[in-house]
């Protein structure tokens, strides 16, 4: 297939300012000569409209083929964000060399990402699905087991913690799959710590919720805010938090939410683990070590990161969403 020739970068925008010049020039050439022959007036609306006219074709030049591909490859860019499990439409037109160049880089990575995100979602099914059915029967065995009279006690207590496995793999799955989920889901829109005080309020009666900037405008949907609150004040609660002090504040550039709470605190050597799938201090207690795995994907889906800060006696979390 015959490859189509496209300008340079350089060669366009040389060309649009010696064209532009030229004009100028020619402009002033011509209405010195023109000028005594039809008149300075006329000579003035003659030129007027020739250099109008070759003006606007320098201009659809440099919008073909600059500010078409630029468009283009943006809305690309924001249809991958969106929708990242939908079929890939890549632009059609690149306009100058490096332009194409920029965009078919940005494509590839774009194909790459999707394509990771693709394989890590088959994974976590084809693990999950491939899990349950030996858990399943292991959960059934054990029933099985418990109702057999002739089991010694000891035997019984053995039986217990097969049991007791069993439900911590089905946790396990679940929050895989979980995880799995919030790396794809993205709830758009924006809301506050006021539109979801009451929700977190009904979860957790136990807890005493304290709001600063409560009206200040979050860069995501109530629904997904309340799945990233609820992981952080489930955590809170684990670890004898009686209050949690939510705050928000925004400026043109970021929007930062801080979750405070005055439980026990995470120790210096836990700390740098704490976002890592399936660290727990709690497995036996049924802990899966997801919660902040699953808070921090569905951050990142959106744009916004989650850092713990270095504090003692209490836990802090940073919270902060790029805008503008």
């Amino acid at each position: 297939m015959r490859r189509k020739w496209r300008p340079g970068l350089a060669f366009v925008l040389g060309g649009a300012m010696c064209g532009t010049l030229l004009l100028s020039l020619t402009g002033l050439v011509a209405f010195r000569f023109l000028g005594p022959e039809i008149g300075y007036r006329n000579s003035a609306v003659l030129l007027a409209v020739i250099i109008t006219a070759a003006t606007a074709v320098l201009g659809w030049l440099l919008i073909r083929l600059l500010l078409r591909p630029i468009f283009a490859l943006e809305r690309f860019a924001t249809q991958v964000v969106r929708n990242p499990a939908d079929p890939l439409s890549p632009p059609s037109r690149f306009g100058t060399r490096e332009l194409g160049i920029t965009a078919q880089r940005v494509i590839d990575m774009a194909e790459t990402l999707r394509n990771r995100e693709t394989t890590i979602r088959s994974f976590s099914d084809h693990v999950t699905h491939e899990l349950k059915t030996p858990v399943a029967t292991l959960r059934a065995a054990t029933e099985l087991l418990k109702d057999d009279d002739a089991l010694s006690a000891q035997t019984l207590r053995l039986v217990d913690q097969i049991a007791s496995a069993g439900i911590q793999m089905e946790q396990q799955i679940e929050a895989m799959r979980q995880v799995a989920r919030a790396r794809e889901s993205r709830h758009e829109g924006s809301t506050s710590l006021n539109e979801v005080l009451d929700a977190l309020c009904r979860d957790y009666p136990n807890l005493e919720i304290r709001v600063d900037g409560g009206d200040v405008d979050i860069p995501m949907a109530s629904k997904g805010l309340l799945v990233v609150l609820r992981q952080m004040l489930g955590n809170a609660r684990e670890h004898d938090a009686q209050v949690v002090h939510l705050s928000a504040i925004s400026d043109e550039t970021q929007v930062a939410l801080q979750v405070r709470d005055d439980g026990h605190g995470i120790s210096a050597g836990n700390a740098t683990r704490v976002f890592d799938p399936f660290f727990t201090t709690k497995r036996d207690q049924g802990g899966t070590g997801m919660g902040l795995a699953i808070v921090r994907n569905t951050l990142r889906a959106h744009g916004a990161d989650i850092t713990l800060m270095p504090v003692r006696d209490a836990a802090i979390f940073s919270i902060r969403f790029e805008v503008g």
